[in-house]
């Protein structure tokens, strides 16, 4: 139980990796593109079905994308479920 565990946490930073990777530009042929794009490659399967079913919340011009946040808790609880 502990792999799962641990493959649970390495996968929550990997996503708040991403996240934080969002609010900075990142060059298209820089080091930072190759690890945003291997984050996104391990992130999206998991995100695309929320971003289809959860609306983006709209904020004057900015838009919120709370899949991110609701995917984090979940893992959170999975974790307080299986690692005790």
């Amino acid at each position: 139980m502990s792999i799962i565990c641990t493959l649970l946490l390495l996968w929550a930073i990997a996503l708040l990796a991403r996240v934080i990777m969002s609010w900075f530009p990142v060059a298209p042929d820089g080091a930072m593109a190759t690890i945003g794009g291997f984050l996104a490659m391990i992130t999206d399967p998991v995100l695309d079905p929320l971003r289809r079913v959860m609306p983006t919340v709209r904020i004057g011009n900015a838009a919120l994308d709370l899949s991110f946040t609701v995917l984090l808790f979940g893992i959170f609880i999975l974790r307080g479920i299986l690692c005790g």
